[in-house]
């Protein structure tokens, strides 16, 4: 039997491209409806993708607000807790996903928001774990600026270990309910969180029976080498971007590689490889939509988008004169991933200017053009040339992008044997073929 992808999709309500509230198929506000949010859901779920994965920011811009105002980037959207659990009574087997910082967000509510999100939809929750990437964040939680990238990884690592401990408080058969004795639950099985680091320290423990997967899969971004050590170490689902295919298997291989360290297996971790596509009956037809889409972008959102990746201010230089790449940072402490593929195209493309970067530029990658056989093919290459485990979708625009991707692409993956025709299990660790995890007080009793 041929090996299946698992597959996601990254919903904005507008959609990912800068422009993307820009066209004629979207409806003024429809990020803020959650009819419309529910049937994105509800469309993923028909088309039988793993998971549903809202993406968020807890904060909005605060200065160059007309620059921001034409590209509306996390702005006047629902808070994803909120929106996944109205979305789970309406779902019945799809993949929950959001992302919650652990620079501002402390453990106990973390675990209680995903846990409770778990029971709610049947087991389908998962927590992208983050630190931020961005000052205005910061700022609203009281704080200048971030932390150096260094110091936010080893609070996120804290993090991420307290609220495992609070999400094993309670073993899997705690809750008896025992009329007789007039025992609710079992004493026993209760485990209080006892933590004391340098970044947390709590007592208590977490007031809601274990979730239906154990606990909520996690998901990590991991370009970094922090970021790479933690995913290894903890991460069940991880995002990559690039397109370079001998890059992108270099990343695969050694995150993979370093999880033997963690008594890990490589199939604990799915790596989805992040992929925007244009999908029509011929690539010149693709090329055209996604080039209609690129040119709504107002030159001062190119710049601005390209400037705060790179960590430069790109309005200090001409717009249509070669980049001075010796002015630019080494590295990134915001988005490493982004930055590093920034530098990749200025790299690849020698005396390229600010136009031709932001145009070429699409918060990560720009989508892939072609046929559905021919984003097909670069799919199979990656996956079955072990780039990937899946993919993880950013649609230019909804609904139309997703729409054409639904009604074009899919049935050639499902042709190939490399998409699932239907659910075969509940959860979303059923999907993705991924273990229960077993509660660490219980495991000694169980040998016994």
């Amino acid at each position: 039997m041929t090996k299946q992808m698992a597959l996601a999709v990254l919903v904005d309500g507008n959609g990912a491209h800068p422009a993307s509230w820009l066209h004629p198929d979207v409806t003024p506000g429809q990020r803020m409806d959650i009819r419309h949010m529910a049937k994105l859901a509800q469309q993923a779920e028909a088309e039988k993708y793993d998971l549903f994965f809202i993406a968020d920011t807890p904060a909005t811009r605060t200065e160059d607000l007309d620059v921001w105002s034409r590209y509306p980037m996390f702005t006047d959207g629902l808070e994803p807790m909120t929106m996944l659990s109205a979305i789970s009574a309406v779902t019945d087997r799809i993949g929950l996903g959001a992302t919650v910082s652990t620079s501002f967000f402390e453990p106990f509510n973390i675990a209680r928001q995903f846990a409770s999100l778990d029971h709610v939809s049947g087991g389908r929750a998962a927590w992208n774990v983050v630190t931020s990437a961005n000052d205005y964040a910061a700022r609203n939680f009281g704080h200048d600026k971030l932390p150096p990238h260094g110091e936010r990884y080893a609070k996120a690592r804290e993090a991420l270990d307290v609220v495992l401990k609070y999400w094993d408080t309670w073993e899997e058969d705690a809750f008896v309910y025992d009329h007789k004795n007039q025992m609710m639950f079992d004493p026993a099985k209760y485990h209080a969180v006892d933590h004391d680091g340098p970044h947390f320290k709590v007592h208590g423990g977490l007031n809601i029976d274990r979730s239906p997967q154990g606990r909520p899969v996690i998901i990590e971004a991991g370009a970094s080498e922090a970021g790479k050590e933690l995913a290894a170490e903890t991460a069940e689902i991880v995002f990559a971007t690039g397109t370079d295919f001998a890059r992108t298997k270099g990343f695969y291989d050694d995150l993979k590689g370093r999880m033997p360290r963690y008594g890990r297996q490589p199939d604990d971790l799915k790596v989805l490889l992040g992929l925007t596509t244009s999908i029509a009956e011929t690539k010149a037809e693709a090329e055209d939509k996604a080039a209609k889409m690129q040119d709504l972008v107002h030159p001062s959102v190119g710049l601005m988008t390209i400037s705060y990746h790179l960590e430069f201010d790109f309005t200090s230089i001409p717009l249509d004169e070669p980049i001075p790449v010796e002015l630019l940072p080494e590295t990134g402490n915001l988005h490493k991933a982004f930055f590093d593929n920034l530098m990749g195209m200025i790299k690849a493309n020698p005396g390229i200017t600010p136009r031709e970067l932001y145009k070429l530029y699409q918060r990560g990658t720009p989508p892939l053009c072609g046929t559905p056989a021919e984003i097909a093919d670069y799919m199979q290459e990656r996956f079955e040339g072990g780039c990937c485990d899946g993919f993880m979708f950013l649609f230019v625009s909804f609904p139309t992008f997703f729409e054409d991707q639904n009604r074009l692409l899919l049935p050639e993956l499902r042709r190939r044997g490399l998409m699932r025709e239907d659910y075969t299990g509940r959860t979303l660790r059923d999907h993705l073929g991924l273990a229960y995890p077993r509660n660490p007080h219980s495991l000694p009793r169980a040998a016994e």
